[in-house]
């Protein structure tokens, strides 16, 4: 595809709803590069999902041993990310865990969250989606549920709904 491909963000969490916090963060470039990193959880952090851990399969222990501080985490996406706007497909979730993230780290993102919905244009795009989807998760078969693979699931299937929606439109 010649056109410009989204940064896309993901988040893995603690689990979902109140109390749930951010554990990992990872965003694919518009490149394909993939950038990754574990989140140490903040004192304050408590609320664990077991059944989040069979999906995403980080262990809190990992966590301790492994994972940056927020504020490190904050610092790095600033760096890595500042004047991008980057994409989610579950926005309402991942911008609330990159709030929260930035919150206990006294700091301002120097960019910007949107839902990648917002890319998706004409009558076909959010109908070849579901289709997309259900094709890039065959091509990714295997590998694991992680924040930056899924980011980079999620970019592939914007890059397979653009271009099928494009041959669409040339062939009507």
């Amino acid at each position: 595809m010649s056109a410009k491909l989204p940064i896309i963000i993901d988040i893995e969490a603690s689990g979902f709803g109140k109390g749930s916090y951010p554990i990992e963060v990872g965003f694919v470039l518009a490149n394909g590069q993939r950038k990754c990193q574990l989140i140490k959880p903040d004192s304050s952090w408590t609320h664990w999902d077991l059944e989040a851990e069979k999906v995403h399969k980080i262990r809190r222990l990992l966590l301790q041993e492994r994972g940056d501080t927020p504020h490190q985490v904050a610092l790095w996406l600033n760096q890595e990310l500042a004047g991008s706007t980057v994409y989610s497909d579950a926005w309402g979730h991942d911008s609330s865990w990159i709030a929260k993230l930035f919150d206990i780290a006294e700091l301002n993102p120097s960019f910007k969250v949107d839902s990648i919905v917002t890319l998706l244009t004409g009558e076909h795009d959010l109908d070849l989606w579901q289709q997309s989807m259900d094709r890039v998760i065959t091509e990714f078969k295997g590998q694991r549920h992680r924040a930056s693979v899924d980011a980079a699931i999620i970019q592939r299937c914007y890059e397979l709904t653009k271009l099928r929606a494009k041959n669409i439109r040339r062939v009507a």
